[in-house]
């Protein structure tokens, strides 16, 4: 499905947030290292535990939200609320005033924000494109987001440390800038069904039982509660790579050299090979996401999984076994390709289980294999304290080859409930 034949609600998401993702990415990656400095590696790591809880939460109601209010609405009111965040943490690292506790109480409220806004653009998707499109449309969109990824660390490399306020000034207007463009040139994309099945009961306290209702069926999805368990597991992988990657770099990479030109020598400190290896993340990504989600499409997705996990564990002992950055280079080409291997098939897979009315929900569930996988994933920053680098890389290694396991049960499961006809 080519871009020009999107409904007019994508192409405008598409590059709306591709502007905010860049200027997004200009300063995020370094924020582990700034919490890191600011409170101690122990303190940060919880820190960070605790940030993601509210998330948990943020994502929940993201879900419901998106089927009762609308997919525009709670999109528009997560941009805003995401720029009044970043105005208030631009105030807190400005030149007149310091605080890194108020910079952290925003980083939480933004990370809510984006809980909240992602489970309506998923669902959105889902509405407006056909079933065999899926996987393309979200595979462009993962897209967007890694070559924000290559592009906004070379430039927050340049600009971060100088401009850090003015950088989070520009982030916050264009997220302002988003809500307002969302608000006037977008159409509202939620089911009637959806709609109409959360407008029956109209009192403000059946919000909480028709939540706790409507997840509680989710849970008795045996197969998605696998999914969601798996997903988490395998989260504590490729999350690490704004947790533990910069702060392990900042550590272990000292003015190693990279290359020569002539008599130009080109150097890196561990702050510099931090940014070099997740824009090679990000342009691989960018470069190879819809090729390799079209190659992988020809295989069983079961062993597309699995593989994608077992890959994962390899490209993490990499990891932890170098700190030469040609090494890191190569561990990170291996990362790349188990991330690559389900970034589209995940979201396809999650909307064909998922129930047309309650398709936000499902969503929103699906995203605590983030959210989740993101408040357990810190604790890798103190267990750096407790028991090294070494053993810290292969409990991660360990807890993805696990993950691999459950996604082998959970394709038994599923495959045999579609031969089954249920």
């Amino acid at each position: 499905m080519r871009i020009r034949d999107w409904d007019r609600n994508l192409k405008i998401r598409l590059f709306g947030e591709a502007l905010m993702n860049i200027t997004f990415w200009m300063f995020f990656p370094f924020l582990t290292i700034y919490f890191a400095e600011s409170f101690g590696k122990d303190k940060a790591g919880f820190l960070l535990i605790f940030s993601q809880v509210f998330s948990v939460f943020a994502n929940l109601l993201g879900g419901y939200t998106a089927d009762r209010f609308g997919r525009k609405r709670m999109m528009v009111i997560s941009a805003f609320g995401q720029g009044i965040a970043f105005l208030v943490f631009a105030y807190a690292v400005s030149p007149w005033f310091t605080s890194p506790m108020l910079g952290f109480i925003c980083f939480t409220l933004v990370g809510m924000f984006g809980s909240i806004y992602w489970p309506a653009s998923q669902a959105m998707v889902a509405d407006v494109v056909p079933e065999k499109d899926r996987s393309s449309v979200f595979a462009i969109f993962y897209t967007q987001i890694n070559i924000a990824v290559v592009v906004g660390p070379i430039l927050g490399a340049i600009f971060y440390v100088k401009y850090r306020f003015e950088l989070m000034i520009a982030v916050a207007i264009i997220s302002i800038l988003l809500a307002l463009v969302l608000a006037k040139w977008t159409r509202e994309t939620v089911p009637a069904s959806a709609r109409q099945a959360r407008a029956e009961n109209g009192k403000w306290y059946d919000f909480l039982k028709d939540q706790i209702a409507d997840y509680k069926v989710i849970v008795q999805d045996k197969i998605f509660l696998m999914f969601i368990i798996a997903g988490i597991l395998a989260a504590q992988t490729f999350m690490q790579l704004d947790l533990l990657f910069p702060v392990y770099t900042k550590d272990t990479v000292h003015n190693q050299t990279v290359f020569e030109l002539g008599s130009k020598v080109f150097t890196v400190n561990g702050e510099q090979a931090f940014g070099l290896i997740l824009s090679e993340n990000g342009l691989l990504v960018a470069l190879f996401t819809v090729v390799v989600t079209r190659w992988v499409t020809r295989f069983r997705e079961r062993n597309v999984f699995v593989l994608s996990s077992l890959i994962y564990a390899v490209a993490i002992l990499m990891f932890g076994a170098t700190n030469w950055i040609w090494g890191l280079i190569a561990a990170m080409a291996v990362f790349t390709l188990a991330e690559l291997m389900t970034a589209g098939l995940q979201q396809t897979f999650i909307s064909n289980l998922a129930p047309e009315k309650m398709r936000g929900q499902y969503f929103a569930a699906a995203s605590l294999r983030y959210t989740i996988g993101r408040t357990i994933a810190p604790i890798s920053i103190p267990l750096t304290v407790w028991i090294g680098y070494g053993w810290t890389f292969t409990i991660l290694s360990i807890l993805a080859v696990l993950s691999a396991v459950l996604f082998w049960v959970m394709f038994k499961m599923y495959e045999s409930k579609k031969a089954a006809g249920v």
